[in-house]
């Protein structure tokens, strides 16, 4: 497994950092790089799914991103503490049938001195919207790091 800085125990800006990344990351709708950034045994609950390991975590995305069309997504810190992060974030997407959707959700995460994930939880609602509500069109620009989501 290659390491994947920043590494714990977190500070302000090294949580930050890994935010980020994950954001930068499940931006590019690749399952496969996505994956490398979690132990070869992470477990994982997502909604009421629960996987384990990089092999499971690569067919939930690429059924995730099949079914969630034009995904994008932001994430935001929460708090940290020693190797552990909680997230608090939105993505938007669209169905086969037109339909969008804003989802917004928590996360926690654990990871291993190496900074690789071995945890995540994610808690997930999904609120219809029409295509005229999107605020969230596509990776973050730079210029927009760091920026709070709206609550609605």
């Amino acid at each position: 497994m290659s390491p994947r800085p920043p590494f714990p125990p977190f500070d302000e800006q090294t949580a930050a950092q890994k935010v980020q990344a994950a954001e930068d990351a499940w931006n590019t709708r690749d399952p496969e790089r996505v994956a490398l950034a979690y132990t070869e045994d992470s477990v994982w609950r997502n909604r009421s799914e629960f996987i384990t390991g990089r092999a499971e975590i690569v067919a939930f995305l690429r059924r995730k991103w099949e079914r969630e069309l034009d995904y994008a997504l932001r994430k935001e810190l929460w708090a940290f503490r020693g190797n552990r992060i909680a997230v608090r974030f939105q993505y938007e997407c669209h169905d086969r049938d037109g339909q969008y959707w804003r989802s917004y959700g928590n996360e926690l995460w654990e990871f291993t001195d190496d900074g690789l994930m071995r945890r995540r939880e994610a808690s997930i609602n999904d609120v219809r919207i029409d295509s005229g509500d999107r605020r969230i069109l596509g990776p973050r620009p730079q210029s927009e790091h760091g920026i709070l989501l709206p609550i609605q």
